[in-house]
């Protein structure tokens, strides 16, 4: 008499449900490096490069853009107005303390931000920030591949999946490492190669 399979038509797509949770994962990984390297600029002002800048004010966090209207009144310069003063010296110093080399000025009730010259050294620096927000993207995905993968051999070992399924499954799972892997790097390439210009 021949065993039947222990596998349940039912769960046999399992495995192919957790891989498909990844990608909303892998996406949001790669849409916090996008909007990551939009602050680095390359020479000219913009809103963006500081308006999710995380200001501690009260004992709490907020995104700078909920303290303060930002505004580029030059190619050169933001200009950070605060919607209540005691904001003033928070924004100032979570300005001082990102990662993007700037120098803000208090001036009365706003806070005036010159965009340095893109030198050699300020451009290897910009180069650092992009590949280090390029490796915290690639650890968010491996962390949610691993999760899943966890999850499969959970459901291989409680016999809900086959296991040439879970290898069909961690080959799957390295694939969208690899091809996530590559618009991660293709990205932080665009961006080296605009600062480098």
């Amino acid at each position: 008499m021949s065993r039947e399979r222990p596998i349940l038509n039912a769960n046999y797509m399992e495995y192919k449900d957790i891989i498909k949770k990844l990608t909303p994962e892998f996406d949001k990984a790669l849409q916090y490096l996008d909007r990551e390297l939009a602050k680095i600029h390359t020479g000219r002002a913009s809103a963006s490069l500081v308006e999710d800048l995380i200001v501690e004010c009260f004992d709490q966090k907020f995104p700078l853009k909920q303290l303060a209207m930002i505004s580029v009144p030059e190619p050169r310069q933001i200009v950070v107005q605060p919607w209540d003063k005691t904001y003033l010296e928070p924004i100032q110093k979570a300005i001082e303390n990102s990662q993007l080399g700037l120098s803000p000025a208090a001036e009365g009730a706003v806070i005036r931000v010159a965009i340095p010259d893109l030198t050699s050294e300020y451009r290897q620096n910009l180069a650092r920030v992009i590949s280090k927000t390029q490796e915290d993207s690639r650890q968010a995905m491996r962390r949610a591949r691993d999760d899943s993968w966890s999850q499969i051999q959970r459901l291989e070992r409680a016999g809900e999946i086959r296991e040439d399924d879970k290898f069909k499954a961690k080959n799957e799972l390295q694939k969208m490492i690899d091809d996530y892997g590559k618009k991660v790097d293709e990205a932080g390439d665009r961006k080296k190669k605009e600062i480098s210009e």
